[in-house]
This record gives structure tokens, C-alpha cells and sequence, in this order.
């Protein structure tokens, strides 16, 4: 898959994940590695941008005597998710049109 259709899936994938609930950092990368074929370093970066773009905040929980991050998608992160769906939903009448032979 081309390096940047899969940028922009993994902002979709990390978002809709975090919409559903919030989680750690391990998890939400074992999840996304599910669904597509990357890699934990590149996703750390991913996580990083969309705190800085307010989509995303953290916070920190105790687990076993250690601190484990947490990643909350915030109300700016759900609106940018909606308009990330809409985006898709145009994108697939496309692929469904190449598929489908026209």
C-alpha cells in the first residue's frame, strides 16, 4: 500500500479505536497492526502528531506498579473522525466504481 494512503489510514484507524474507548499504547498498536501492515515504531509518531493537533490527549493509570499511558480521543479528534468517514465514503464510491469495471 502506497506510504501516504497509509498515513492518512492510520490517523482514521488510531481515531475510530480511541472513539470506541480509550486505550494504551501497546494495545492500540496491536490493534492497528491487525487491520494494517505496520510497524509499533511508526505508530508512536502517528500518536504523537494527533496530540499535537488536539485530536487526541493522554493520561497516565497505574498498572502494576508502574505507569501506563493512555490515549483519549477528544471532541476536536471525534469531529475530525466524522469528517475522515465522509472523505472514506467518497473514496469508495471510486473504488467500487475501478472494482466494478465502471
Amino acid at each position: 500500500m502506497d506510504a501516504q494512503m497509509k498515513k492518512g489510514l492510520l490517523d482514521v484507524c488510531v481515531l475510530s479505536i480511541l472513539k470506541k474507548e480509550d486505550t494504551y499504547g501497546y494495545k492500540l498498536t496491536q490493534e492497528v497492526m491487525q487491520l494494517l501492515d505496520t510497524s509499533e515504531s511508526s505508530l508512536y509518531p502517528v500518536l504523537r502528531r494527533l496530540e499535537s493537533q488536539g485530536l487526541l490527549e493522554t493520561y497516565s493509570v497505574e498498572h502494576s506498579g508502574r505507569l501506563r499511558k493512555y490515549y483519549r480521543i477528544t471532541a476536536e479528534g471525534i469531529t475530525r473522525l466524522g469528517e475522515y468517514i465522509s472523505e472514506l465514503k467518497e473514496f469508495r464510491k471510486i473504488i467500487d466504481f475501478i472494482i466494478g469495471g465502471g
